[in-house]
Protein backbone atom coordinates (compact mmCIF):
# COMPACT_ATOMS: atom_id res chain seq x y z
CA UNK A 1 0.00 0.00 0.00
CA UNK A 2 1.09 3.55 -1.03
CA UNK A 3 1.69 5.94 1.81
CA UNK A 4 -0.64 8.92 1.79
CA UNK A 5 0.85 12.27 1.27
CA UNK A 6 -0.34 14.67 3.67
CA UNK A 7 -0.11 18.49 3.91
CA UNK A 8 -0.56 20.88 6.70
CA UNK A 9 -1.69 24.03 6.57
CA UNK A 10 -1.95 26.25 9.74
CA UNK A 11 -0.48 29.12 11.59
CA UNK A 12 0.51 27.84 14.69
CA UNK A 13 3.82 26.01 14.20
CA UNK A 14 3.68 24.39 17.81
CA UNK A 15 0.31 22.81 16.31
CA UNK A 16 1.88 21.63 12.80
CA UNK A 17 5.00 20.37 14.60
CA UNK A 18 2.33 18.51 16.73
CA UNK A 19 0.63 16.62 14.29
CA UNK A 20 3.13 16.11 11.93
CA UNK A 21 5.02 13.92 14.67
CA UNK A 22 1.33 12.39 15.45
CA UNK A 23 0.46 11.32 11.66
CA UNK A 24 4.12 9.93 11.07
CA UNK A 25 3.78 7.77 13.77
CA UNK A 26 0.80 6.04 11.87
CA UNK A 27 1.81 3.45 9.53
CA UNK A 28 1.10 4.10 5.81
CA UNK A 29 1.03 8.20 6.58
CA UNK A 30 3.83 10.88 5.34
CA UNK A 31 3.32 14.37 5.78
CA UNK A 32 5.40 15.97 3.20
CA UNK A 33 4.71 19.31 3.55
CA UNK A 34 3.34 21.68 6.32
CA UNK A 35 2.88 25.84 6.01
CA UNK A 36 1.20 28.33 8.03
CA UNK A 37 1.06 30.95 4.77
CA UNK A 38 -1.82 29.62 1.97
CA UNK A 39 -0.39 31.59 -0.28
CA UNK A 40 2.82 29.43 -0.17
CA UNK A 41 0.56 26.37 -0.07
CA UNK A 42 -1.00 27.30 -3.82
CA UNK A 43 2.50 27.36 -5.07
CA UNK A 44 3.66 23.77 -3.75
CA UNK A 45 0.88 22.25 -4.99
CA UNK A 46 1.51 23.53 -8.78
CA UNK A 47 4.52 21.68 -8.53
CA UNK A 48 3.96 18.46 -5.72
CA UNK A 49 1.13 16.17 -5.89
CA UNK A 50 -0.37 15.94 -2.30
CA UNK A 51 -3.21 13.20 -1.41
CA UNK A 52 -4.98 14.98 1.65
CA UNK A 53 -4.84 18.57 2.93
CA UNK A 54 -5.14 19.50 6.62
CA UNK A 55 -6.48 23.09 6.31
CA UNK A 56 -7.07 25.51 9.27
CA UNK A 57 -9.65 28.26 8.56
CA UNK A 58 -8.42 31.44 9.84
CA UNK A 59 -4.82 32.43 9.18
CA UNK A 60 -3.36 35.73 8.29
CA UNK A 61 -2.48 37.20 4.71
CA UNK A 62 -5.23 34.26 3.17
CA UNK A 63 -7.66 32.23 4.96
CA UNK A 64 -8.16 28.75 4.83
CA UNK A 65 -11.32 29.67 2.98
CA UNK A 66 -9.64 31.50 0.01
CA UNK A 67 -6.69 28.97 0.42
CA UNK A 68 -9.27 26.06 0.05
CA UNK A 69 -10.97 28.21 -3.03
CA UNK A 70 -7.74 28.77 -4.97
CA UNK A 71 -6.28 24.99 -4.18
CA UNK A 72 -9.14 23.07 -5.96
CA UNK A 73 -9.40 26.19 -8.82
CA UNK A 74 -6.37 24.42 -9.51
CA UNK A 75 -6.62 20.85 -8.97
CA UNK A 76 -10.67 20.08 -8.51
CA UNK A 77 -10.55 16.85 -7.14
CA UNK A 78 -8.33 17.56 -3.78
CA UNK A 79 -9.13 16.09 -0.71
CA UNK A 80 -9.21 18.62 1.79
CA UNK A 81 -10.03 18.30 5.59
CA UNK A 82 -10.54 21.58 7.72
CA UNK A 83 -9.15 20.81 10.55
CA UNK A 84 -10.20 23.67 13.01
CA UNK A 85 -11.49 24.87 16.54
CA UNK A 86 -14.19 26.63 15.29
CA UNK A 87 -17.41 24.59 16.12
CA UNK A 88 -20.14 27.67 14.68
CA UNK A 89 -22.16 27.03 11.62
CA UNK A 90 -21.12 29.80 9.37
CA UNK A 91 -17.66 28.86 9.61
CA UNK A 92 -18.67 25.13 8.96
CA UNK A 93 -20.85 26.12 6.29
CA UNK A 94 -18.34 28.34 4.41
CA UNK A 95 -16.09 25.41 4.46
CA UNK A 96 -18.45 22.84 3.05
CA UNK A 97 -19.33 25.28 0.46
CA UNK A 98 -15.94 25.58 -0.88
CA UNK A 99 -15.86 21.73 -1.63
CA UNK A 100 -13.74 20.25 1.88
CA UNK A 101 -14.45 16.72 2.35
CA UNK A 102 -14.39 16.88 5.68
CA UNK A 103 -14.66 18.99 8.76
CA UNK A 104 -12.96 17.86 11.94
CA UNK A 105 -12.34 19.81 15.42
CA UNK A 106 -8.92 20.05 16.55
CA UNK A 107 -9.80 18.96 20.05
CA UNK A 108 -10.51 15.34 18.25
CA UNK A 109 -8.28 12.83 19.62
CA UNK A 110 -5.24 10.53 16.91
CA UNK A 111 -8.21 8.09 16.25
CA UNK A 112 -10.78 10.26 14.69
CA UNK A 113 -8.40 12.01 12.87
CA UNK A 114 -6.29 9.05 11.49
CA UNK A 115 -10.11 7.88 10.89
CA UNK A 116 -11.13 11.15 8.77
CA UNK A 117 -7.94 10.90 7.10
CA UNK A 118 -8.52 7.15 5.65
CA UNK A 119 -12.35 7.91 4.90
CA UNK A 120 -11.95 11.01 2.79
CA UNK A 121 -8.57 9.24 1.33
CA UNK A 122 -11.06 6.03 -0.28
CA UNK A 123 -13.17 8.67 -1.44
CA UNK A 124 -16.09 9.67 1.13
CA UNK A 125 -16.37 12.39 4.08
CA UNK A 126 -16.15 12.72 7.34
CA UNK A 127 -17.55 15.45 10.03
CA UNK A 128 -17.45 15.41 13.40
CA UNK A 129 -20.15 14.70 15.21
CA UNK A 130 -20.45 17.53 17.03
CA UNK A 131 -20.36 19.17 13.90
CA UNK A 132 -23.04 16.71 12.27
CA UNK A 133 -25.40 17.34 15.33
CA UNK A 134 -25.43 21.48 15.07
CA UNK A 135 -26.02 21.51 11.56
CA UNK A 136 -28.89 18.36 11.48
CA UNK A 137 -30.80 20.72 13.99
CA UNK A 138 -30.89 23.61 11.37
CA UNK A 139 -34.11 23.22 9.49
CA UNK A 140 -32.66 22.98 6.33
CA UNK A 141 -36.45 21.71 4.82
CA UNK A 142 -39.57 22.43 6.74
CA UNK A 143 -41.13 19.53 5.22
CA UNK A 144 -41.12 16.39 7.32
CA UNK A 145 -39.11 13.39 5.70
CA UNK A 146 -41.99 10.67 4.54
CA UNK A 147 -40.67 7.23 4.49
CA UNK A 148 -42.22 6.73 1.37
CA UNK A 149 -40.78 9.66 -0.19
CA UNK A 150 -37.48 8.17 -1.86
CA UNK A 151 -37.50 5.29 -3.72
CA UNK A 152 -35.07 2.28 -2.93
CA UNK A 153 -32.65 2.95 -5.72
CA UNK A 154 -32.85 6.38 -4.24
CA UNK A 155 -31.86 5.57 -1.02
CA UNK A 156 -29.04 3.98 -2.27
CA UNK A 157 -27.77 7.00 -4.18
CA UNK A 158 -28.54 9.24 -1.55
CA UNK A 159 -26.27 6.68 0.50
CA UNK A 160 -23.48 7.06 -2.07
CA UNK A 161 -23.95 10.39 -2.40
CA UNK A 162 -22.89 11.63 0.70
CA UNK A 163 -20.51 9.87 1.08
CA UNK A 164 -18.42 12.00 -1.65
CA UNK A 165 -18.68 9.31 -4.91
CA UNK A 166 -19.38 10.68 -8.22
CA UNK A 167 -22.17 9.93 -10.54
CA UNK A 168 -19.49 7.52 -12.75
CA UNK A 169 -18.53 5.99 -8.94
CA UNK A 170 -22.22 5.66 -8.56
CA UNK A 171 -23.11 4.51 -11.82
CA UNK A 172 -20.34 1.90 -11.76
CA UNK A 173 -20.91 0.32 -7.95
CA UNK A 174 -25.03 0.22 -9.04
CA UNK A 175 -24.89 -1.08 -12.67
CA UNK A 176 -26.61 2.38 -14.02
CA UNK A 177 -25.48 4.51 -16.45
CA UNK A 178 -24.02 8.28 -15.84
CA UNK A 179 -27.67 9.59 -16.98
CA UNK A 180 -30.23 7.90 -14.71
CA UNK A 181 -27.88 8.53 -12.08
CA UNK A 182 -27.93 12.24 -12.44
CA UNK A 183 -32.27 11.82 -12.83
CA UNK A 184 -31.87 10.00 -9.81
CA UNK A 185 -30.04 13.29 -7.72
CA UNK A 186 -32.20 15.67 -9.47
CA UNK A 187 -35.24 14.08 -7.82
CA UNK A 188 -33.82 13.27 -4.63
CA UNK A 189 -32.42 17.33 -4.47
CA UNK A 190 -36.12 18.16 -5.12
CA UNK A 191 -37.87 15.51 -3.09
CA UNK A 192 -35.61 16.91 -0.13
CA UNK A 193 -36.32 20.71 -1.27
CA UNK A 194 -32.41 21.44 -0.78
CA UNK A 195 -30.08 22.76 -3.26
CA UNK A 196 -26.42 20.88 -3.52
CA UNK A 197 -24.81 17.92 -2.06
CA UNK A 198 -23.97 19.78 1.33
CA UNK A 199 -27.33 20.85 2.40
CA UNK A 200 -28.37 17.14 1.11
CA UNK A 201 -25.78 14.87 3.29
CA UNK A 202 -27.06 17.22 6.07
CA UNK A 203 -30.67 16.82 5.61
CA UNK A 204 -29.98 12.92 5.17
CA UNK A 205 -28.33 12.75 8.57
CA UNK A 206 -30.90 15.02 10.39
CA UNK A 207 -33.59 11.93 8.91
CA UNK A 208 -31.56 9.24 9.73
CA UNK A 209 -31.10 7.70 6.30
CA UNK A 210 -27.33 7.95 6.47
CA UNK A 211 -25.15 6.61 9.33
CA UNK A 212 -22.34 8.53 10.91
CA UNK A 213 -19.04 7.87 12.72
Amino acid sequence: MNEIQIAIVDDHALFRDGIRMVLNQIDGFNVIYDTSDGRDFIDFIKKSPVDIVLMDIEMPDLSGIETTIQALEIIPDLKIIALTMFTDEMHCIQMMKTGVKGYILKKSNKFQLQQAIEEVFNGGNYFSQEIVQKLASRAISKKKYDPDQLSDREKDVLELICKGRTSKEIADQLFLSIKTVEVHRTNILRKACVRNSTELFIWAVKNNLVAIE
